[in-house]
């Protein structure tokens, strides 16, 4: 019993790595990584300084998600996030969380 208990948690945190290393990865695959990384500011902020920023923020998830796709200024200073039409509203959602979740 201790034993499919101890396999079934060590799945559940393969699952979890899995997703948020999925998660990364679709930030390489569209391009994001070009302007942010998840510690430090590039040309963009830090994703962890996007999460800190938003904690609590009940109404970040769906600006975010608009801004990944349409693009914005001012939020993180004088340079703009340009818009982003690589990227469905489905993968926006997707990388948001995951940005959010960071810690």
């Amino acid at each position: 019993m201790k034993y499919s208990l101890l396999v079934g948690a060590a799945s559940l945190v393969m699952l979890a790595s899995g997703s948020a290393m999925a998660n990364a990865d679709l930030a390489k695959a569209k391009n994001c990584m070009a302007c942010h990384s998840v510690d430090a500011k590039v040309v963009g902020p830090a994703y962890k300084d996007v999460a800190k920023k938003y904690a609590g923020d009940k109404t970040a998830e769906a600006k975010l998600v608009q801004k990944v796709m349409k693009g914005g200024s001012g939020s993180w200073g004088a340079i703009p996030m340009p818009a982003n039409p690589q990227v469905t509203e489905a993968e926006a959602k997707t990388l948001v969380k995951w940005v959010l979740a960071l810690k």
